[in-house]
């Protein structure tokens, strides 16, 4: 047992210094660039209300994503290949397995975005349903949208949204290896859609994510929350009848219906299970 607790505490530790030096990069960007290219002007976002909630989760979500996904893999692979030992897994996993590992890594790497995100479109609509909002709630929960707000996810979102797509992509026979080649780009790119940036990408705002694409997104539903699902490829919400950019207008407002909503990281995390 105690073996086991050392682990965990020194993979909390890896995940926290990985982390660090990415988020005071893009501390200082964020910072930059909406000084004179802000959405919504004001305030800056280190004075939003809800910094403190917004910090807990930008550095307690990685832990806990990286627990999900080694337990949804280790329950996969024994359920679906039939491997059982530490050493089973490493051997299957280490350079994927099947066609997609023959693949050259750049490949793999295009394979997994846009796979990863066809997961994550419809995975994220079926969050906008009724049963299942009321974790989803959490994200859309900030009337201050910014950049740190990215990963406002309640863990119950992130397995069955974030981590899962990742998952079925190794299960596929990505290698391991591209979603770490990947996580720089997937932690900055989630922070740049959330950002307080006026920018639409202009010709290019049906191939990526743009934060005005997004930041409709965080909006009441009649203004365009039901709409832009994609994470990373607007063409998936041109596709399915889901894009909306308004030509010449910006989001002004954010948050969810329900004001008494809580403002606290712990509270969020309990208040779904008491709906």
């Amino acid at each position: 047992m105690q073996q086991e607790f050392l682990a965990i505490i020194v993979s909390v530790g890896e995940t926290f210094t990985k982390n660090a030096p990415i988020s005071i990069a893009l501390a200082a960007v964020f910072t930059i660039l909406t000084s004179f290219s802000a959405c919504n002007p004001g305030y800056p976002w280190w004075r939003k209300r809800e910094i403190v909630t917004d910090l807990c989760y930008w550095f307690f979500i990685p832990v806990v994503a990286r627990f999900l996904r080694l337990g949804l893999l280790v329950a996969g692979t024994a359920i679906i290949f039939g491997i059982t030992t530490s050493e089973g897994l490493v051997a299957f996993y280490a350079h994927g397995h099947g066609p997609l590992a023959g693949l050259p890594i750049a490949v793999q790497m295009v394979v997994c975005l846009i796979g990863e995100d066809v997961i994550l479109y419809w995975s994220h609509r079926c969050f906008h349903g009724a049963r299942l909002w009321k974790y989803h709630a959490v994200h859309h929960s900030s009337d201050q949208l910014e950049w740190i707000s990215a990963a406002r996810f309640h863990p119950v979102d992130l397995l069955f949204e974030g981590v899962l797509a990742g998952v079925v992509m190794i299960f596929a026979g990505i290698s391991p290896s591209v979603l770490v080649l990947l996580a720089p780009f997937t932690l900055a790119h989630s922070a740049f859609v959330h950002a307080n940036l006026d920018w639409t990408l202009g010709p290019f705002k049906y191939v990526i994510a743009s934060p005005v694409f997004h930041r409709w997104h965080h909006t009441a539903p009649a203004a365009g929350g039901e709409k832009n699902f994609a994470g990373t490829f607007p063409v998936l919400d041109v596709i399915f009848g889901t894009f909306h950019m308004p030509p010449g207008e910006l989001p002004a407002s954010y948050g969810i219906k329900d004001r008494n909503f809580p403002a606290s990281f712990g509270a969020q995390l309990v208040h779904p299970f008491t709906q």
